[in-house]
């Protein structure tokens, strides 16, 4: 029933959605076979692109590997650290100290798109923000990610943190093969936290036949990043959007590179694996100014504007999903091991903490004498006489 009101809404709107005019487009793009690793479409693949959000991907893939590798497991407890309750929305808001599930984490994280649960993963399974971003780093260099770096988990603008279209269609093939099982999370409608209902912002899932994947992004200096997958008569095809200027335009231009997709022959010209570096490949671009300066703040956002229920929406990516279905999350749960990098480096952050030493001109508290001696001869030090 979903699907055929999408069908008349898609073909009520069709005049609005703009045609894919090839090297016209002044922003990254790639379409691949997902099974074949055929490239059906590219425009300057690679050309380094900031990734905003889109990192989350590498985050969940590091994540994967390990669990994979038996160092964390899907009820670990994913603690909220003060750092990454200090991140910038989208968050979920939750205060530090609270616990959830890892699987839950990921689940917010990939569908809330939330930047304070993104940390916390990365500073919960890689004991530190530095020491995740070196473990993403080495699973990029193993993949063969040669045009990307990252400082961060969640994709906040750093002008260290840069990726290229061709290298994010290589980690989407990576996550997709080797952790097939996971495959349902980058498709989930939407989120129930409490009465709260989070809507997935990829507007893709629930409104292109077919939708099964993956993520977005947006930062001011990225613009509106999206990769959005679809499979039809078992073949699947991923287009990657970079730098697109609204929330609904990336969900329009990754639809039409799915339609040509679908449209062609399975064969490509060339292969992911085979596609060499052509064009300006080092200098990022930066749609700063283009897309923040001069706009609302609801227009530097992830999410789409709202329609409401009597207007005609202007694309059919602006239709509000009838029913959703909701996956649950939240607090609470995690009854599996913690995190050993996590645990190591809490208590590392202990071990090079001072005694404390009593004010020299206040007398020590009786009984306190031998901590103040030890806590002096632990800093090289006579302790001090109390004052009289």
């Amino acid at each position: 029933m979903r699907q055929r009101h999408f069908l008349n809404l898609l073909l009520a709107g069709a005049v609005a959605l703009p045609a894919f005019v090839g090297a016209a487009r002044a922003n990254p793009v790639v379409l691949f076979d997902l099974k074949s690793g055929n490239v059906l479409e590219h425009q300057d693949a690679f050309k380094r692109w900031y990734p905003a959000s889109l990192s989350k991907l590498m985050t969940a893939y590091v994540t994967f590997r390990a669990i994979q590798a038996g160092e964390v497991a899907l009820n670990s407890p994913i603690k909220v650290t003060k750092h990454s309750a200090g991140e910038p929305p989208s968050k979920m808001g939750f205060k530090p100290g609270s616990v959830m599930r890892l699987d839950n984490a990921l689940k917010m994280m990939l569908v809330k798109s939330a930047n304070d649960i993104a940390m916390a993963v990365g500073e919960n399974v890689g004991g530190s923000q530095a020491a995740f971003a070196d473990r993403m780093n080495a699973e990029a260099a193993r993949l063969g990610m040669v045009g990307t770096h990252f400082v961060n988990p969640n994709g906040l603008y750093s002008p260290e943190q840069y990726t290229t279209a061709r290298d994010l269609a290589v980690l989407v093939t990576a996550l997709r093969n080797d952790f097939p099982q996971y495959a349902p999370w980058f498709s989930i409608e939407g989120l129930a936290v409490g009465k709260k209902a989070i809507s997935n912002y990829n507007l893709l899932i629930g409104r292109y036949p077919g939708a099964d994947g993956m993520k977005t992004g947006f930062v001011c200096s990225s613009g509106f990043n999206m990769i959005g997958s679809a499979t039809r008569n078992g073949r699947t095809l991923v287009a990657v959007v970079l730098g697109e200027k609204s929330a609904v335009s990336r969900a329009e231009a990754a639809a039409k590179l799915l339609d040509q997709g679908f449209d062609k022959p399975a064969a490509g010209s060339t292969t992911l694996a085979a596609l060499k570096p052509y064009g300006d490949t080092l200098s990022p671009n930066d749609m700063h100014d283009e897309i923040c300066k001069k706009k609302a703040p609801e227009e530097q956002s992830e999410a789409a504007p709202e329609v409401a229920a009597k207007d005609v929406p202007k694309s059919p990516y602006q239709v509000k999903l009838d029913h959703p279905t909701l996956i649950a999350v939240g607090l609470g749960g995690a009854t599996g091991p913690a995190p050993k990098a996590f645990v190591d480096q809490t208590n590392q952050n202990y071990t090079d903490v001072p005694l404390p030493s009593w004010r020299p001109d206040k007398p020590a508290p009786a009984g306190a004498e031998p901590l103040a001696a030890a806590a002096a001869a632990a800093q090289g030090d006579q302790p001090a006489k109390a004052a009289n």
